[in-house]
């Protein structure tokens, strides 16, 4: 047993990952640690002005341009225009016909600032005028708003859906993302306005270009995000989430990698140095020892031979759920030590469950599917005897089926499109003459002119 080599997990790469500039530079933003006790964000605090709002709960506030007047909204479906030096209601609306959640002023034209409500709607208002200028209608209560520094674009957020409107064409809608799986709850756009970020229930926060609109990177939290804020410098992002935790995230500095030039010396240098070196003498005891390899839990048990134990051992959480390779390389060790099917067998409802759910979410990955088809006609025989017997497996079964089944039938698709490329290409092919074609068309013309003569 001295001799056991720990399992070689193959490292392949997933489909689809690519290294690219957002990458690198969103990857650069580590947790960092929030305020202690006694510890404040702001370094000062201002004077106190309270205005009276008639709404119940005031869940939208925001300063116009001008610095001078400020907007409201909240629960009572009406939205406000305050004057703070004189603490008095400019102008009230009361467009929407449910809550108002959210809003934000344009940073060029201080009159003008956009709510957002639960009815659906997204409503431009004018301080100017005693009506909404615009109404832009989202399909899903709207959670959060933004307009772009230029002011042309609005993006709104609701259901599981953000929204790209033209302001200028009358709000017509440019592009819908579909990108989160739950609702987004809140939006932001960094500091050059190239990159628009969303946060959703599903605990994702996606980065956005502003050109393309397509996903350049994603950050994944531990529990839904309710709230989401970038840094004047995009130094620092900062996500509130569900559970109470405000998670903050700086971003390195770049270190510069151009090395200092050294000054060239003189090339009679080259001979001196190192003329009076002496090699140091170093103890037999201070001599470094190769250090021991630490195996892993399933390579220790495997090296027991204890295949059922290393089995449970990868189908741990934060194993199969974050490096599946190394669950299927152990079932490939098994399946090569012939002990695969007696680690399988003699499992209880739940533990057949979840082997179930990992064949069928990772058996459609290309560099999987050779081993995990192999698992899943060894589970099938084994426990094809006590079928119907659980709701819960049997539902699993039926899961691997349909997965086998779209797999299948995605590839007679592909094969048929290839078909038909290779039929294509076949027409556009130039048909060369071989050579005895050739040769065959030399002779007849040169005895046509023969004849002729």
């Amino acid at each position: 047993m001295a001799s056991y080599k720990p399992v070689v997990i193959p490292a392949v790469p997933k489909l689809g990952e690519k290294i690219t500039q957002d990458t690198l530079y969103w990857r650069g933003y580590k947790v960092g640690r929030a305020p202690g006790p006694g510890q404040r964000w702001s370094p000062s605090v201002s004077a106190g002005l309270q205005l009276p709002s008639p709404a119940p709960a005031v869940h939208v506030v925001g300063f116009l341009s001008d610095k001078y007047r400020i907007f409201s909204g909240g629960d009572d479906y009406s939205s406000s225009l305050w004057d703070i030096p004189s603490a008095t209601e400019i102008v009230s609306y009361s467009e929407h016909s449910d809550y108002v959640r959210c809003g934000c002023a344009s940073k060029l034209n201080g009159d003008v600032f956009v709510t957002g409500s639960y009815d659906h709607t997204v409503k431009v208002f004018d301080a100017r005028t005693k009506s909404s200028v615009m109404t832009i209608e989202h399909g899903h209560p709207v959670e959060s708003v933004l307009l772009f520094p230029s002011g042309g674009l609005l993006v709104s957020a609701g259901g599981r859906y953000v929204k790209v409107w033209d302001v200028l064409k009358g709000g017509q809608l440019l592009v819908s993302l579909k990108n989160h799986h739950k609702t987004v709850t809140c939006l932001c756009l960094n500091s050059s306005g190239q990159r628009l970020l969303s946060g959703s229930l599903d605990r994702h926060v996606k980065i956005y270009s502003t050109t393309s609109y397509k996903v350049v990177h994603s950050f994944n939290y531990a529990t839904s995000i309710l709230s989401l804020a970038l840094s004047p410098e995009d130094e620092t992002i900062i996500v509130g989430m569900t559970n109470g935790v405000l998670n903050v995230k700086h971003r390195k500095p770049e270190e510069s990698k151009e090395k200092p030039q050294k000054k060239r010396q003189p090339a009679y240098r080259t001979y001196v140095k190192g003329r009076n070196y002496m090699p140091k003498q170093v103890r037999r005891s201070e001599q470094i020892k190769p250090g021991r390899c630490i195996l892993r839990k399933y390579d220790k048990l495997l090296k027991s031979f204890q295949s059922s134990k290393a089995l449970d051992a990868v189908l741990e959480p934060h194993i199969r759920l974050y490096t599946p390779e190394v669950t299927v390389a152990v079932m490939q060790e098994l399946n090569r030590r012939g002990t695969l099917r007696s680690a399988l067998a003699g499992r209880d409802e739940k533990q057949i469950s979840l082997l179930l759910t990992f064949v069928t979410r990772r058996v459609i990955e290309p560099r999987f599917t050779p081993v995990l088809i192999t698992v899943a006609d060894m589970i099938t025989d084994i426990y094809q005897p006590v079928v119907g017997q659980s709701a819960l497996v049997d539902k699993q079964f039926l899961r691997l089926q349909e997965a086998i089944g779209r797999e299948i039938d995605y590839q007679e698709e592909l094969l048929e499109v290839l078909g038909m490329m290779d039929a294509l290409f076949a027409t556009l092919t130039e048909k060369r003459a071989t050579y005895l074609e050739e040769n065959k068309s030399n002779g007849l013309t040169k005895t046509y002119l023969e004849t002729k003569e």
